[in-house]
């Protein structure tokens, strides 16, 4: 019976201890967490991959070649934005980290296990630098998912050029890569509906592949700009939060000294009227 008894104490011990864990667990900022890496995930990998079919199209279809020496062309500009997305998927992996923890400090279980005058003293500075650099971030974002609208222009119109080929026979079409800015102006490199190229690459499965994975990029981007949103409505919260626990901090030790003094002004009187008695 002893044993019957101890064992359903144990049981409600560690219900009771998973309840409280489960209620410090910050799940706005976790969800954005998971958003932020979903959303980051998406463009940097399916960013990096068609950038790479982007080059393979180029050389293959467009017949270019990389510029030899350290001249800046189209195929180096690549270059450059993967190591790009390199760093984007570095930093905010980092980032998430961060706000993750930021929103477990601002939980009422910390504030239970470290007081309020830590959580408001740290959390204060803490929750303005985040709301700073996370509404830069979203700007940020915002031209992210802008820039990465462009390739997906481009892509659409060389898709639709394919579409028309294959509806209407007869028709030539042609697109110059001059007029997005790729090649100088001085550079011819275009390419027609009846060129063997143009045929070849639009029965390929490496154009339609590459299209769609730059629609998925300019998803995973948009999706990093909710998350940047979530992540500001969150630390306006935690902001309220531990603005109010500041005041409310002030407001116990004000109190808690009045009654301090009140309880050494009684004390103090009821000496007097006992010596005075004696």
């Amino acid at each position: 019976m002893e044993e019957n008894m101890e064992e359903g104490q144990t049981q409600k011990g560690c219900f009771e201890c998973c309840i409280k864990c489960l209620g410090g667990i910050p799940y706005a900022s976790l969800i954005a967490t998971i958003l932020l890496y979903a959303g980051v995930a998406l463009f940097c990998g399916c960013g990096h991959e068609a950038l790479s079919g982007t080059v393979n199209i180029l050389q293959t279809y467009f017949e270019m070649a990389r510029t030899a020496g350290d001249t800046l062309d189209v195929f180096t500009m690549i270059d450059i934005f993967k190591y790009v997305i390199y760093g984007i998927a570095a930093a905010f992996f980092v980032y998430g980290i961060l706000l993750m923890v930021e929103g477990f400090f601002t939980t009422g279980a910390i504030k239970d296990l470290y007081g309020d005058f830590k959580i408001t003293a740290c959390g204060r500075c803490v929750s303005a630098w985040f709301i700073m650099l996370t509404y830069l971030f979203m700007l940020a974002w915002l031209g992210v998912t802008a820039f990465t609208s462009l390739p997906v222009y481009m892509y659409f119109n060389l898709w639709t050029i394919c579409r028309n080929t294959t509806l209407v026979e007869g028709a030539n079409l042609c697109l110059d890569l001059r007029q997005f800015g790729i090649v100088t102006i001085g550079e011819e490199k275009k390419i027609c509906t009846v060129s063997e190229n143009f045929l070849r690459m639009c029965e390929s499965t490496e154009l339609n592949m590459t299209f769609h994975l730059f629609i998925v990029a300019l998803a995973g981007a948009g999706a990093a700009v909710i998350a940047m949103v979530h992540y500001l409505m969150v630390l306006s919260a935690n902001w309220a939060y531990v603005k109010d626990a500041c005041r409310m901090q002030k407001y116990e030790d004000i109190k808690s000294k009045e009654e301090q003094e009140l309880h050494d002004i009684h004390s103090t009187r009821s000496k007097e009227r006992l010596n005075a008695y004696t």
